[in-house]
């Protein structure tokens, strides 16, 4: 069985990557778009970025076009919104699916996790978040109206923190 980390993914801009490039460090998973109510949460994600990166966190952004067609762009268009109107400076992912016949390998993974009421299976919207430990194991799981910076979110993010 593979981990998280031997997942294949590409970044934004179509470079080969996977999780275990980020090995040792604590990350916030979230599937992204440009184009929905909860768009602004992008400025919570970029200030944890901001705010725990220099201990061993990153944020990853997933683009997502499965709900209400809310990601549209070409990879391009996805950077320089996230850039320009956002000041985006955590990684992002390639556009994929994250529900359905077509879900990428990281979330039939990611979506055996429970949240905090139970529940796993699929997303439900966008700026649904996965906290994933400094080991690769899938610590948390917050819905998309949890705000970034929510307390039980950063109380999650401290915990995972690595020493």
């Amino acid at each position: 069985m593979s981990t998280l980390y031997d997942i294949p993914l590409h970044t934004i801009d179509g470079t080969p990557t996977t999780l275990g490039d980020h090995r040792g460090k604590a990350l916030l998973v979230v599937n992204v778009a440009s184009k929905c109510g909860l768009t602004p949460q992008y400025e919570g994600l970029e200030r944890l970025q901001q705010r725990y990166a220099d201990r061993g966190f990153t944020v990853l952004g997933v683009p997502c076009n499965q709900f209400a067609g809310q990601e549209p762009g070409t990879a391009e268009e996805i950077q320089t919104f996230c850039s320009t109107t956002y000041g985006v400076t955590f990684p992002l992912l390639e556009k994929i699916e994250v529900n359905g016949d077509s879900r990428h390998p990281l979330y039939s993974e990611l979506t055996q996790a429970a949240d905090g009421a139970g529940e796993a299976g699929d997303i439900t919207w966008n700026f649904e978040k996965f906290l994933v430990s400094a080991d690769g194991e899938v610590v948390g799981r917050f819905r998309p109206r949890t705000e970034p910076e929510a307390p039980e979110v950063t109380a999650a993010i401290e915990a995972q923190l690595p020493r």
